[in-house]
């Protein structure tokens, strides 16, 4: 059976900030539902692509050597793999993202 995802439900589901939480499998790809809010570590994923879109809040994606990405509601950005970055969120932020499902999400 097709099932219908509400992503403002399983948003208020999330009790902890930088958990990603799987919504759907597409192929081998995974969508991934977070809340986030601060810093998260400096990463890479060195064999993926990581695609984030802004649902709820704002964003800061620093790069490194490259200048940051601030993306807000509605919109998104793809890191290439091998690319270090580090997402940040002053307030508190709703994120999706796209990535291969075997991707570890807290990168290398």
């Amino acid at each position: 059976m097709i099932t219908k995802i509400n992503l403002e439900e399983r948003a208020e589901a999330i009790a902890e900030t930088w958990s990603p939480v799987d919504v759907a499998r597409v192929n081998d790809q995974v969508v991934r539902l977070a809340m986030i809010q601060g810093e998260y570590h400096w990463h890479k994923h060195t064999n993926e692509d990581e695609l984030f879109y802004v649902l709820k809040g704002s964003i800061t994606i620093h790069l490194k050597d490259q200048p940051d990405i601030s993306l807000g509601e509605g919109e998104m950005t793809v890191i290439p793999k091998g690319m270090e970055h580090r997402p940040t969120s002053e307030g508190l932020s709703y994120i999706l993202m796209l990535e291969p499902f075997a991707l570890v999400s807290r990168g290398d």
